[in-house]
């Protein structure tokens, strides 16, 4: 019995920096017609090497495939590489570090010019694509029926995750998945700092740092279990009260060590702010509410 291979999807990808070059080697590898663009042409040269077909412009790029994939700088270069291009008919993913409000624009932009349209926001780095066991993915958001008619071709270089028919769920998803890094980061520089003067090797912190938001880490669904009941009180084992009590500790120790307290200062002012509304035996999750505007 003659065994006839499966066809896969042709895809144009515009943009091959660092992130857009390890999307076009594993479709490239994974035997999807690639064709690609870039503004400086050099860069395209190693992946015509490698079976890919160079376009000589965005137009001819786009041209040439229905499923058509962004991975450039940000908005900006995004309408100024498709301004020439017929999107007419075109599935196109963008993949560029946008807001909320530019994804819910550029769908509104893609859709007056006749293309199905679909928002991403890459939870990786390029050396994590490509390579399942690294657990990088994508959030996808924008047009169910695009999404699941293309969810095997993004799912190549990385998982991919819907998350939902608004076009700015996906970056609202990234932003608040990094902004949730970048607080983490902050807690462990000041750890660091606190023993930056001491003679204890960072590399014996490390590892117990690690475990203990390791281990921390799991408090997020009760945070969330209480945002959606609206009860802040729910299984609360160190109320905020006592928090609040503990805090001058942080704040003496940091300045014995020579550490400023810029890192932690604005949270524990947000602490302080809940407690005086009297909100003494609920967790730390009305903090939030001080947040939203």
């Amino acid at each position: 019995m003659t065994q006839h291979p499966v066809e896969k999807t042709s895809v144009t990808l515009l943009g091959l920096g660092a992130m857009g070059t390890a999307l076009a080697r594993t479709w490239l590898a994974a035997g999807h017609p690639l064709t690609v663009w870039n503004r400086t042409p050099a860069r395209a040269a190693a992946l015509a090497a490698e079976g890919a077909r160079v376009a000589d412009s965005a137009a001819d790029a786009v041209a040439a495939n229905t499923l058509v994939v962004v991975c450039l700088l940000d908005d900006a270069s995004t309408d100024e590489v498709l301004a020439g291009a017929d999107l007419t008919g075109k599935d196109l993913v963008n993949l560029i570090t946008s807001t909320p409000a530019q994804a819910r624009a550029r769908a509104v932009w893609a859709d007056r010019r006749g293309a199905r349209y679909l928002d991403g926001g890459i939870m990786a780095v390029p050396p994590m694509i490509g390579a399942p066991e690294a657990g990088g993915y994508v959030f996808y958001s924008g047009s169910r029926g695009l999404f699941e008619q293309h969810r095997e071709t993004l799912g190549v270089p990385a998982g991919a995750t819907y998350v939902g028919e608004d076009a700015g769920f996906a970056a609202l998803h990234d932003v608040a998945l990094l902004s949730a890094m970048y607080g983490m980061f902050a807690g462990a520089a000041h750890a660091f700092a606190l023993i930056r003067k001491e003679d204890i090797d960072p590399a014996s912190l490390a590892p117990l740092l690690a475990d203990w938001l390791v281990a921390m880490a799991p408090a997020v669904h009760q945070t969330a279990g209480q945002l959606r009941s609206g009860d802040y009180t729910e299984g609360v084992v160190s109320n905020l009260a006592m928090q609040v009590a503990g805090t001058p500790t942080f704040l003496s120790t940091a300045e014995q060590q020579g550490v400023s307290p810029e890192l932690l200062s604005p949270y524990f002012a947000l602490m302080r702010r809940r407690l005086a509304e009297g909100s003494g035996e609920e967790d730390l999750t009305g903090v939030i509410d001080l947040l939203v505007r």
